[in-house]
């Protein structure tokens, strides 16, 4: 038997993507959105509504970085997403949250974040889709493995149940893709 909930925005998994941006004045910022993912490749996609500061900053600077929320900094980047730069301009201060300018995008590096997508504006749609180019990928050490690749487990990125409005940490692995489904022949 199965339950029937009607057009719903579910997903799972959702990334709980961070949005750093830098302001007119050169200040950084950053917006908790949980609705992104993989566009086309080497090409990201975030959803921004008109009215967010991010929105304005992207389409001032031509870029963006995106960020994974971790266990370790669920606060901060639920803070983010319920406070808007428009009513506290300096909440990326409020969060914790320390910038390293990227060396390949005009947008902040999140230094409590270890992994960031470093993104060149390429267009946004009519209906508020912001699509970039992926021009870098920026790791920390700390989640990186012995042969210098980046760590699921070591990252431990959040995902958001849109269901109930709650953030779930990443599970284990359960097999190799691309490699498992070759055992049916």
């Amino acid at each position: 038997m199965r339950k029937n909930f009607g057009a719903k925005t579910w997903l799972y998994p959702m990334p709980v993507l961070i949005v750093g941006t830098y302001d007119e004045k050169g200040a950084p910022n950053a917006m908790n959105a949980a609705w992104g993912g993989i566009y086309d490749t080497n090409q990201v996609m975030v959803c921004l509504a008109d009215d967010h500061k991010t929105t304005e900053n992207i389409k001032n600077t031509g870029a963006f970085t995106l960020s994974f929320a971790t266990v370790k900094t669920v606060v901060p980047c639920d803070y983010v997403g319920i406070v808007s730069a428009n009513d506290v301009p300096d909440k990326f201060a409020k969060a914790g949250f320390h910038a390293t300018k990227s060396e390949y995008v005009n947008a902040p590096i999140i230094d409590e974040l270890p992994m960031t997508v470093e993104c060149k504006l390429i267009k946004f749609n009519e209906d508020g889709i912001c699509v970039g180019e992926i021009v870098n990928i920026s790791a920390d050490d700390s989640i990186l493995d012995e042969k210098g690749k980046i760590d699921a487990k070591k990252l431990e990125p959040i995902i958001y149940d849109g269901v109930t409005h709650a953030y779930w940490s990443f599970g284990e692995k359960v097999g190799q893709a691309f490699s498992d489904g070759k055992k049916i022949k």
